[in-house]
């Protein structure tokens, strides 16, 4: 039986590094879309580029809860945070379009599986009482990670492979923290899956608000940074070959 205050050493881990996980996304995301723009590649491809993140990360959502019943928690984690550094650091050797959709999707996919293995770690892991607060500490953290993590772009130059390696390095250092922990990981049993039409039968309105939340947001992160490139907003960075 895990003490309280172990417990709560475990959940702060959790947090702390899963909000360096959102820094490096959050740098990420603002960097490749400038990446794409200062490349010059055709519309079509600029867009799949930048979209296959989110289909990975969306078929990483549905899918990677079967992993975690497989191997658990912490082999999970380790295995998401590892295919998202993995593909990381090829993007920085196969710079063709074709292998940047694949290994984006691959990204989006492991980062999903980051998400949902800290939440359902959390959600076991919390105490009832404070569950509400365990959760707003780890959407807070989230989010202002994400926003800091973007302000990096004025501090590493965008060309050639530093900027892959310092989204590695995140990763790598949100893997060390929770692949280290002394904590035990909670006890993985099967559960029902509820099917997707009696969800959309049951709560309609919410299941397209969460649809087109999901397309509005994508949207933006990834195209954005691209339009401001283009529009002059921000400093076009000299051409690169990528």
């Amino acid at each position: 039986m895990q003490s309280s205050d172990s417990m709560r050493a475990q959940i702060r881990t959790l947090i702390v590094a899963t909000s360096v996980i959102q820094l490096a996304i959050g740098f990420f995301t603002t960097f490749i879309s400038l990446r794409v723009a200062a490349a010059n590649f055709n519309t079509t491809l600029a867009g799949l580029i930048l979209s296959s993140y989110f289909a990975g990360f969306t078929w990483g959502a549905l899918r990677c809860a079967r992993i975690i019943e497989r191997v658990g928690h912490i082999r999970a984690y380790a295995a998401f945070a590892g295919s998202a550094i993995a593909a990381t650091a090829a993007m920085a050797i196969l710079t063709e379009p074709v292998s940047w959709m694949i290994l984006r999707a691959i990204v989006g996919f492991g980062c999903a599986g980051v998400f949902v293995t800290t939440e359902s770690w959390l959600n076991v892991k919390a105490q009832p009482r404070e569950r509400g607060r365990v959760f707003s500490t780890y959407m807070v953290g989230n989010f202002v990670a994400l926003a800091v993590g973007q302000l990096l772009i004025a501090r590493i130059e965008i060309q050639g492979s530093k900027p892959f390696h310092a989204i590695e390095a995140l990763f790598a250092l949100a893997l060390i923290m929770v692949s280290t922990t002394r904590a035990e990981p909670p006890v993985v049993t099967a559960t029902d899956k509820l099917p997707y039409g009696e969800l959309a039968r049951a709560a309609p309105i919410a299941v397209i608000g969460c649809v087109v939340n999901g397309l509005l947001a994508s949207s933006f992160y990834a195209l954005v940074p691209a339009w401001m490139h283009d529009r002059g907003v921000i400093a076009k960075p000299s051409h690169c070959s990528c």
